[in-house]
């Protein structure tokens, strides 16, 4: 069964079209990467598909169309790109927050929960400050507790919006790995990326996004090729490889009438 299965998926922002009939099946085992160019769509296909935004189509969540609040967020986690923290709450007690679809309204964590806390913590690296408060992080500190916090809440599914933005490189893929673990593990993930070359070395599969449509949609090798990079973010890329993986980095913009004549199938 997919974790998420997305039919003919239609979304209008302020009257303009953003998504155009988008269809998806992400299964148990997954990392996929969702790449495309600034306003292709994929900010708004992750919230469409947890019901933060109206759209037409059909959404499955775990094989379910229509769940409530808490159970939807005992079967997928969602990371948004904001990463403002308003209260000067512990980091602890801010990650605990993911643990609030299990327990009653004003509950405590009880001793599964302290598990799940824990293990988010130590797998995000941020056990050291866990009594500090969050307000009072850097940037890239906030980044790696608001995702600790959707790792606590443990659901089969997680969706993050740009997750590794703000984070230097040795945590960007920490970062990476931590949500590969979660796919080898038998969950799903779905990140939007913007970081071809992080996307390109960790995801099992890219979607690339333009427009609204989706281009592409398979692994990395055969959905970053040269030809689509010129088609759609109009620039000139290096490819390679490199221990074990792929490697891919931007070098140039294109002209904008070479970009118009390439294929992007």
């Amino acid at each position: 069964m997919s974790l998420l299965s997305v039919s003919g998926l239609c979304v209008s922002l302020g009257g303009r079209p953003v998504l155009k009939g988008v269809s998806l099946d992400v299964a148990p085992g997954e990392f996929v990467g969702l790449i495309g160019p600034n306003g292709a769509g994929k900010s708004t296909l992750l919230r469409a598909a947890l019901g933060l935004v109206r759209g037409d189509g059909r959404i499955l969540i775990n094989g379910n169309e229509t769940l409530s609040i808490r159970q939807r967020a005992r079967h997928a986690a969602y990371l948004p790109q904001e990463r403002d923290i308003a209260w000067p709450v512990s980091v602890e007690m801010l990650v605990s927050l993911g643990r609030a679809p299990y327990g009653t309204a004003f509950s405590r964590p009880d001793a599964e929960d302290m598990k799940a806390i824990d293990r988010a913590m130590q797998r995000m690296e941020i056990s050291a400050f866990r009594d500090r408060p969050a307000t009072e992080l850097s940037g890239g500190e906030k980044a790696r507790v608001l995702i600790a916090r959707v790792l606590a809440q443990e659901a089969p599914l997680l969706l993050a919006d740009e997750p590794t933005a703000g984070l230097d490189p040795s945590h960007q893929i920490a970062s990476m790995r931590v949500f590969a673990d979660l796919a080898s593990e038998g969950r799903a993930v779905v990140a939007s990326m913007h970081d071809l070359g992080l996307a390109a070395r960790w995801c099992s599969r890219l979607i690339l996004l333009d427009r609204g449509i989706i281009i592409a949609d398979g692994p990395p090798r055969a959905v970053l090729t040269a030809g689509r990079l010129r088609a759609i973010y109009g620039v000139e890329a290096y490819l390679g490889e490199a221990m074990g993986g792929m490697v891919i980095q931007p070098m140039d913009v294109v002209a904008a009438d070479a970009a118009d004549h390439e294929d992007k199938e």
